[in-house]
């Protein structure tokens, strides 16, 4: 069953063909939205987008490569053409590599940040334009606990989300006039494709390090994207909501 709480609204979500973009992409479409479902993977795409419309709801996917500027800018142009505005977007589309600061080589620098941070501000800038016309808008960028501890063996991928933080924060001050509120989330350990590849002596050791005693689901980081988007948070931006089970509160 569907919601009526963002009913005639128009959402966008970068990497929503999996993990915590297509749990926001679905979340979304439940609480009434028109899902615009953006990835580089157009199978899993389709398939969430697919997913939405069996549930009742409205989507469509356009593949999009969020580390070029002329994929996101005609992703944006597209979404308004087709549905006459864009009210929300959830900036999801990222990217992790392993390795520590030496290790880590100069392409894969340039991946994870053209993707992570480059990605983010791309997608604010065109996402914003639109969002100006029309005198009104919510974005939340997705981020990372690892840029608040700092995350050993992930150093680069820990400096683009960081970035994206800092980036959400400046540019809610810049737009706030225009009545656009940015903020980011920062989740913890969640289940993932990236987390369910990783050994399970590897997940053992994070859910110990947890006070909750396990790690999160997608659907609980998407039930906080939809809330900051929503009225209810109409009062909220230039904020990082971290949404890790008590892991840095310790």
């Amino acid at each position: 069953m569907f919601s009526q709480e963002l009913k005639g609204k128009v959402a966008l979500v970068t990497g929503g063909s999996s993990g915590i973009g297509k749990a926001s992409a679905l979340a979304l479409a439940r609480a009434g939205a028109t899902v615009v479902v953006a990835s580089r993977r157009t199978v899993e795409g389709e398939q969430t987008a697919h997913e939405i419309h069996e549930r009742g709801g409205d989507a469509i996917f356009i593949k999009t490569d969020v580390s070029k500027s002329s994929d996101v800018k005609a992703l944006v142009e597209k979404t308004v053409d087709t549905f006459g505005s864009l009210d929300y977007a959830c900036n999801n589309a990222g990217v992790v590599m392993m390795g520590t600061l030496i290790e880590t080589s100069e392409e894969d620098w340039n991946q994870i940040v053209n993707v992570n941070l480059k990605g983010t501000w791309l997608c604010l800038k065109y996402e914003i334009q639109a969002m100006q016309k029309q005198s009104k808008g919510a974005i939340v960028n997705i981020a990372s606990g690892a840029s608040i501890v700092g995350g050993a063996g992930y150093s680069i991928y820990s400096a683009s989300k960081g970035g994206a933080i800092a980036l959400s924060r400046a540019a809610a001050l810049e737009y706030a006039k225009s009545r656009v509120r940015i903020n980011a989330i920062s989740p913890g350990p969640t289940k993932t494709l990236i987390w369910d590849s990783l050994p399970s002596d590897i997940l053992t050791q994070f859910e110990a390090q947890l006070p909750i005693g396990r790690i999160g689901e997608p659907e609980e980081i998407a039930e906080a994207v939809v809330w900051l988007c929503s009225d209810k948070a109409s009062f909220i931006t230039g904020h990082n909501l971290v949404i890790d089970g008590g892991y840095t509160a310790q």
